[in-house]
């Protein structure tokens, strides 16, 4: 069978406040066969420790997602004409039982794989980055990351807890789901319990790039380092929208000063163009707290750039 190249709806030939409420305003499958990438929500908030609302995220990422067009005009990226993407809706997760949602996104995200098509999601809290890298470990072994966040998310536990928001990244080098030495973390920042706080990742082999060394500064050369420290092994990019600033994206449950521009965020994202992609996530978005939208814009924006990084993506002439 021919494989199908859906195009967004244009704004042409549908006003851009109506149409299909799916990411960009692609069509809508029940599943990922035959797709080359899926947008995928995870509607969860259940590990959040702090302010909650990040359930609502994938809804409104989406919905700001309307005024997207599909030629990036600074990449010349056309992700569109070479790759088959659509909206497969959201997890069905079990909002009163955490351990259970993680089980249930485990297997949602084991499906998908198994029908060769890579996930970009729309989260949720970071707890979901647990299960996704359980999935793509069993596909891709160990691999690496690009985490921006303002926090490492290496706690041991959170109230006794071993799987919360502030947990996964401990859990993944515990379970062995990454190559600690193809793992990043950029943007970490603000007040922590110990002074050792930020110290644990690099004991394990991570590069800790704090947000006070991109201060000032483009982080195109930051990326050029990335890429040679990532090879053409698989990685995994896992964007929390607190990494950035609370000047541009205020509307998440941690917020923390002095992060990232949005323009860095753009940046490292396609700084990941070149990178073996198997999958991204965008997650931490808490529309309660965006009164404006502009988070939940930022946010669809840079999933937009997820996807334009991607192996196999087109660029125009």
């Amino acid at each position: 069978m021919a494989k199908t190249y859906h195009q967004p709806l244009g704004g042409n030939e549908m006003p851009r406040f109506a149409g299909p409420a799916t990411m960009m305003r692609l069509p809508s499958n029940v599943e990922a066969a035959e797709l080359d990438v899926c947008f995928v929500g995870v509607p969860l908030d259940v590990g959040t420790s702090n302010r909650g609302g990040a359930r609502f995220g994938p809804r409104q990422i989406r919905a700001e997602s309307a005024m997207i067009r599909p030629y990036n005009m600074a990449t010349r990226a056309a992700p569109f004409d070479s790759l088959s993407v659509a909206d497969i809706g959201d997890v069905a997760i079990n909002t009163f039982d955490l351990k259970k949602s993680v089980a249930l996104i485990e297997e949602a995200y084991d499906t998908i794989l198994e029908q060769d098509c890579l996930p970009l999601t729309l989260g949720g809290d970071h707890t979901i980055v647990l299960p996704i890298l359980r999935a793509i470990s069993k596909k891709h072994g160990p691999v690496g990351v690009v985490h921006v966040d303002a926090h490492a998310d290496v706690n041991d536990t959170m109230f006794g807890e071993k799987i919360a928001h502030g947990t996964p990244f401990r859990r993944v080098v515990e379970e062995g789901l990454v190559d600690p030495k193809r793992v990043v973390q950029i943007g970490l920042r603000a007040t922590g319990y110990e002074a050792e706080d930020f110290d644990w990742p690099r004991q394990q082999g991570f590069r800790v790039v704090q947000a006070e060394e991109c201060w000032y500064k483009s982080l195109v050369p930051l990326m050029e380092e990335v890429r040679a420290q990532m090879g053409d092994h698989p990685v995994y990019v896992s964007f929390d929208i607190d990494g950035l600033d609370p000047a541009f994206a205020p509307g998440t449950g941690t917020p923390e000063i002095g992060g990232l521009t949005n323009i860095q965020g753009i940046e490292i994202l396609r700084g990941c163009r070149g990178l073996n992609l198997v999958g991204g996530d965008m997650v931490e978005v808490s529309p309660p707290y965006d009164r404006s939208g502009n988070t939940a814009l930022l946010a669809a924006n840079l999933l937009y750039e997820m996807l334009c990084s991607l192996p196999g993506v087109a660029l125009r002439n």
